[in-house]
């Protein structure tokens, strides 16, 4: 769904701060669509109709109440609508005032229709409608406390809208966790104390361990901690805080401000009690750190197994067994390597190219046990990717590494070589290639067929653990290319 910005950018002349102000009045419009228990949409003229008598209008934003019935169950966001099929609109965009009446909307239902104009610094910008079945007007019973009220507060919201001091300029768009009205809601009068509470609101207060009247008592006097009130009062600008209370309730409080002209005439606080959030929040955080604690301990004991195997290679006298003993010590340093960046890391993502260096570092050690200087080098970027594929990658690699490092330029008559590692990752795979100006495979090899440990362990590593493909072929001029592609979804 196209937003705000675009469409406004698409259809209109409105720009920076003016668009911003919509944003802002889109961002927080759950509120007023549960206080008026309407469908909210917001109208913008388009452009070359800005100033005519007959404009039309581009549905920039659309919003459904939580605490009643949809009237449009269609996505209208994005529709040009002429002033003739929403004369209300237009009356209300020509005058600059409220007006409200009934109509027949796209859907052909009849609907009850308020036009609120969009007020930024004085300027008409858009107008805002709210809209609800006509039905709901016939029901034959008087309204409730709390429909009553929560109508009203939004009729003093609505008062707001025309005279641009709603939203608020500094006014953050809500969380995804920002209390909404139906979580429960207080209303304030301009002393600061409670003229209504919702009755969600008042379960809330019971949970913190509140069960005193709250009628004509200030958040403070009820045990409530009042600095938001009391910064939202001072401000004039919404306010919100996490409050806890007893038996380790965490309520989230917000504190929005009722303004008539410059005078704070009183504030909703809405509730909602997040304890079960915080609590998930905080075993995320302890199993993470936990999880992270278990890597940083495996990556020690490596260490310490990779530090056993130098002394023991360091007792034997050059040749086969030395050789075998350091590549197993690289091995083991490998795995050790990912460990060590998972310790460090929040998840179990490992941003691979922090591994790549060393070993890097390993097949230059490879290659210098056997006499030859080899040249190692890295394009592309390996990107982030998961510690099932990074634990078996560094491995898969680090063979190759110490491989091309001691074989590749055996006969070569020359001790200088070059080795270059690609990467390419599209999100979906992630491709690798292994490349080096030596010696080549020998005629008819085939990696199934393989009696090298090393290229064994690549092999079976790829095709089991990362369920990928290898193929091993000789370069164009020489030398060997390894091309490796692992699947990351």
């Amino acid at each position: 769904m196209a937003t705000v910005a675009e469409l406004t950018k698409a259809h209109t002349t409105l720009r920076g701060p003016m668009v911003e102000h919509l944003e802002r009045l889109v961002g927080s419009w759950g509120m007023l669509s549960d206080l008026c228990f309407s469908d909210l949409l917001l109208f913008v003229p388009v452009g070359a109709d800005k100033d005519s008598d007959t404009p039309r209008f581009v549905i920039v934003g659309q919003v459904r109440p939580s605490t009643s019935q949809t009237l449009h169950r269609q996505d209208l966001v994005g529709h040009e609508i002429i002033s003739e099929s929403r004369p209300l609109v237009a009356r209300a965009w020509q005058g600059g005032e409220i007006v409200e009446g009934e109509v027949v909307t796209e859907n052909a239902e009849p609907a009850r229709v308020q036009c609120i104009p969009v007020r930024w610094q004085g300027q008409l910008v858009a107008v805002l409608t709210r809209e609800s079945p006509v039905s709901l007007g016939l029901v034959r019973r008087q309204p409730g406390e709390l429909e009553r009220i929560y109508v009203s507060v939004f009729e003093r919201f609505a008062r707001m809208i025309v005279a641009g001091d709603f939203p608020f300029g500094q006014d953050d768009l809500e969380i995804e966790e920002a209390p909404r009205v139906g979580d429960g809601a207080l209303l304030l009068d301009d002393t600061g104390r409670v003229e209504y509470t919702s009755p969600n609101a008042l379960n809330a207060l019971h949970r913190m361990g509140i069960n005193s009247n709250t009628d004509g008592m200030t958040l403070e006097e009820l045990g409530v901690e009042g600095r938001a009130v009391k910064t939202a009062f001072a401000t004039s600008s919404p306010v919100t805080v996490e409050i806890e209370g007893t038996n380790d309730v965490i309520v989230l409080l917000r504190c929005v401000p009722l303004i008539d002209g410059t005078t704070v005439t009183g504030a909703l606080v809405l509730m909602r009690d997040v304890s079960d959030l915080r609590r998930r929040d905080r075993l995320i955080l302890s199993k993470d750190a936990m999880i992270r604690e278990i890597h940083h301990r495996v990556k020690n004991n490596l260490q310490t197994v990779s530090a056993l195997l130098r002394l023991q290679a360091r007792r034997v006298e050059d040749g086969p067994a030395r050789l075998v003993l350091d590549e197993g010590e690289r091995r083991i340093r490998a795995i050790a390597r990912v460990h060590d960046v998972l310790s460090r890391e929040v998840g179990e993502q490992v941003a691979f190219e922090e591994i790549v260096p060393e070993l890097l570092r390993m097949g230059e050690e490879a290659a210098s046990a056997v006499g030859r200087h080899v040249q190692f080098a890295v394009e592309g970027d390996p990107g982030v990717v998961s510690a099932q594929v990074a634990t078996p990658l560094a491995l898969v690699l680090t063979e190759l590494l110490q491989n091309a490092g001691q074989h590749a330029f055996a006969d070569e008559g020359t001790t200088d070589g070059h080795v270059r590692v690609e990467f390419a990752n599209t999100t979906d795979q992630l491709d690798v290639r292994v490349a080096d100006d030596g010696v080549g495979l020998a005629e008819n090899f085939s990696i199934d067929g393989t009696r090298s440990l090393g290229l064994s362990i690549v092999r079976d590593l790829i095709r089991s653990q990362l369920s990928g493909s290898i193929d091993m072929s000789t370069g164009d001029k020489k030398g060997t290319v390894v091309a490796i592609t692992i699947p990351l979804r």
